[in-house]
């Protein structure tokens, strides 16, 4: 395959502005150049370099998923570094070109399981690639379990958490937690100094107790208005903490069920864009037939039978994107919170932008929003 790739004739996000009428040259896994069409014309390209007519279609950064359980039937809950590949292979179908695998609340001898085949699998996928670890858990609210397994989750424990950190080999980006937690704090510190971000969630902390977790640098949210103690007039709680201050970032979950679409215009409303990721909290059974027998139903996301619990939504980052626009958020605006933001927040260098010694890592999406193709580090995974 050609190392060097020049796509010319097309709408270009770059994840800051848009460029109509533009190209985008590529070589060996970097993106060297974006210039206008005169531009592209007037230039002289090795015969080797594979010129594309991009015929108008968008050409935008990949999507990076920062927080997904499973797709396809693949999941991190099997403990199979061969999921955890299928995953990579899936994600890459649906434009997604990075993603953070995320381990949920369990005992801690499976935690541990699905972190060892998380790294076993890094660096060996043929599609979206894997940027890091995403722990949900232990350390969460049992009263806002939500989808979690009550068994898996566990008060603070710092030489738990290290453990956890060893066996990940550093590997873990993210970490959600419940601010409210007895030793909360001293696990932040702890936290903070091996460079793990940290995210409320599965919380009931008050407004108060989010802003002391603010204080020890727990700045972003986990799929916000979910699992987390309501926001109410006389007591905000974290959903209240991040509509009130701007500095802390958040997940939204794009599905439509998760979060009221009229709510994203709030949040569009009330925080800076550079602050809201787009996540799909995508379910192992997400985009497959296999719910016969399952526990589990599917009424445009997945509830558990036996108590009607949301267990996680069943899009694809392609899908959330496509929601954003109908709900009427510009695109411009969702590159942002599908591709850009994510990388930026979980300090992903030289990935989420369309620019001169970024990664190649970029997809083309036709008028009507279909995926044409996927490329990740300057390779065609994808082609339609």
């Amino acid at each position: 395959m050609n190392s060097a790739i020049c796509f010319h004739n097309a709408t270009i996000l770059t994840g800051l502005s848009i460029m109509r009428n533009c190209a985008v040259y590529i070589k060996e896994g970097k993106i060297i150049d974006v210039y206008n069409e005169q531009r592209f014309k007037n230039k002289k390209f090795n015969p080797h370099v594979n010129i594309i007519d991009a015929q108008g279609a968008y050409i935008l950064p990949g999507f990076i998923d920062s927080h997904i359980h499973g797709i396809g039937g693949f999941s991190v809950d099997d403990c199979s570094e061969k999921s955890i590949l299928r995953m990579s292979d899936v994600l890459a179908s649906y434009g997604v070109t990075s993603f953070i695998p995320t381990c949920g609340a369990a005992p801690i001898e499976i935690m541990l399981k699905r972190i060892k085949a998380i790294i076993k699998a890094m660096g060996k996928e043929k599609g979206a690639k894997i940027l890091g670890i995403h722990l949900e858990g232990p350390f969460l609210s049992p009263e806002r379990a939500g989808g979690q397994t009550t068994d898996g989750i566990y008060p603070v424990d710092i030489d738990m958490m290290k453990k956890l950190w060893k066996t990940s080999k550093g590997r873990i980006i993210n970490m959600t937690v419940a601010p409210e937690l007895k030793g909360m704090r001293e696990l932040a510190l702890e936290c903070n100094k091996l460079g793990i971000i940290l995210q409320a969630g599965h919380t009931n902390a008050t407004y108060n107790q989010m802003i002391e977790g603010m204080q020890a640098n727990i700045m972003h949210v986990t799929h916000l208005f979910n699992a987390m103690r309501p926001m109410h007039h006389r007591e905000p709680g974290v959903v209240g903490a991040a509509l009130i201050h701007p500095e802390i970032s958040c997940e939204i979950i794009g599905d439509g069920i998760h979060v009221n679409p009229n709510l994203i215009q709030l949040l569009l409303k009330s925080k800076p864009l550079s602050q809201i990721v787009l996540i799909t909290d995508a379910f192992k059974l997400a985009k497959t037939d296999l719910l016969e027998d399952s526990e589990f139903y599917l009424d445009k996301c997945f509830y558990r039978k036996r108590d009607n619990v949301i267990i996680g939504s069943a899009i694809s980052m392609l899908d959330g994107f496509r929601n954003l626009i109908d709900y009427g958020v510009s695109i411009e605006k969702a590159v942002r919170m599908a591709c850009t933001n994510p990388a930026q927040i979980m300090k992903q260098k030289n990935k989420g932008l369309l620019l001169p010694g970024y990664d190649a890592d970029l997809i083309m999406l036709d008028q009507n929003l279909q995926l044409r193709q996927t490329i990740i580090d300057g390779k065609f995974i994808k082609e339609n």
